[in-house]
């Protein structure tokens, strides 16, 4: 469990700090908004590409080697940023993010059966809220520190500066290129750390997960006649609502940022809306660890969530009133949608257990599958960025509302198709 809980402190680490990345690449690579929202999809469309071979990486090498290799292909990832902060090419970057979202697949598709795994199916929930938590406040801190180390307090200055049009080529040329460099150090030391910890878990007593003896308990109920992980309606609408979860989480996150800048904040100070979110995640985590199982179910939890969000994504949308928090002047929208981290908190850990249990031999594959429907993180936010480069910022946010409208369809009725076609 302590291994696991840094592998998703690590996850949320890697992950959450493109909250940052997409407005400091926009600047300084030259970018539109449609096109900064890139980072996300590089970074997350290997999910859907490296799924499959992850699990099959996973059947040759085991569980443990496979996890050592997913944290080099990440720390190689991280390298690539040097050669491209050097010669300021967001194609090198992008190329970058994606070994590093490789790396990721391989960790979650070995590290979530892991936990689903380790103890009664009954409590997957409560133990993804454990390591959720670890997640989140990797989450909660990546943006902070990032931004400590990549920016200073002149800025905002210097942004608007850029920005003008006022800069000459020749000069303009220069500043940004010694703004991207800024990334070459941080990125080199969590590739390092990264490096280290691979052979940390090498040494370790991680355990082996035999998936593959779990399949003698199906052949007693029938379920051999299952040829393939296809045959399972409510892992295949699983990984939808996978897809869908992570993709209106990765929006309401990845863009808060940006969409505090329309509201006249800053990155400076706009840095700590993420931060918001994935505290509000925080706390739902740390309520489903003491209600669930025991005062209310997974099914019960993924309901409730997803009507909550439901409700949050329309009033981010349709709620305009001006309000000072923090210190900030802000539309109301913007708070709702910092909100959305605490439905969003125990939906994922809902949907893993309730769409891979009873799976034996295909446990890996259908592991797989679920880690395919991350790739979520790489659509709906090129729907998002489509949308508020045509409309509006605010606008974007309706991609949301499809979301919620799915995951309360998996939650009341998809988890509870175990066939495509009525048994007789």
């Amino acid at each position: 469990m302590i291994i696991l809980a840094i592998m998703f402190f690590i996850f949320g680490f890697v992950s959450w700090v493109n909250s940052i990345l997409i407005p400091y690449f926009r600047i300084s690579c030259e970018l539109t908004h449609f096109q900064s929202y890139f980072v996300t999809f590089a970074f997350y469309i290997a999910y859907f590409v490296m799924a499959i071979p992850s699990s099959i990486l996973l059947k040759k090498t085991g569980f443990k080697n496979g996890i050592m290799i997913g944290f080099l292909i990440m720390a190689a990832g991280m390298f690539v940023f040097v050669p491209a902060a050097l010669v300021r090419e967001f194609g090198l970057f992008l190329l970058g993010l994606f070994m590093i979202g490789t790396g990721l697949a391989i960790l979650q598709t070995a590290a979530n059966p892991y936990v689903t795994i380790i103890g009664p199916i009954e409590s997957a929930a409560r133990r993804m809220s454990i390591m959720g938590i670890c997640n989140k406040i990797a989450g909660i801190i990546s943006p902070l520190v990032f931004a400590a180390v990549i920016l200073d307090p002149g800025d905002s200055e210097l942004f608007a500066l850029i920005e003008s049009g006022t800069l000459g080529d020749m000069e303009k040329s220069l500043i940004l290129d010694d703004l991207i460099r800024r990334v070459i150090v941080p990125y080199s030391i969590l590739g390092a750390a990264l490096v280290v910890f691979s052979l940390i878990v090498k040494k370790s007593s991680l355990p082996e997960i035999d998936t593959e003896s779990e399949n003698a308990s199906e052949e007693l109920s029938g379920e051999a006649s299952r040829k393939s992980v296809f045959s399972y309606p409510y892992l295949v609408l699983g990984a939808l609502a996978i897809f869908f979860h992570v993709g209106s989480q990765v929006v309401a996150i990845d863009t808060v940022i940006n969409y505090a800048g329309s509201m006249g904040v800053d990155m400076l100070e706009a840095k700590v809306f993420p931060s918001y979110t994935l505290a509000c995640t925080m706390i739902g985590y740390i309520i489903g660890i003491f209600l669930i199982p025991k005062v209310i179910s997974q099914k019960q939890a993924l309901i409730i969530c997803s009507f909550l969000g439901l409700v949050l994504s329309l009033c981010a949308v349709l709620v305009d009133c001006p309000v000072v928090f923090m210190g900030h002047h802000i539309n109301l929208s913007l708070l709702f949608l910092c909100a959305l981290g605490f439905p969003n908190s125990l939906i994922y850990a809902s949907i893993w257990p309730l769409s891979i249990h009873n799976l034996g031999k295909f446990t890996k594959i259908g592991s797989s599958l679920l880690i395919m429907g991350l790739c979520g993180n790489a659509i709906m936010p090129q729907i998002y960025g489509l949308i508020a480069q045509n409309c509006s910022l605010r606008a974007g946010y309706w991609v949301l509302i499809p979301c919620f409208l799915y995951l309360i369809f998996f939650a009341l009725k998809g988890h509870k198709i175990n066939y495509w076609h009525k048994q007789a």
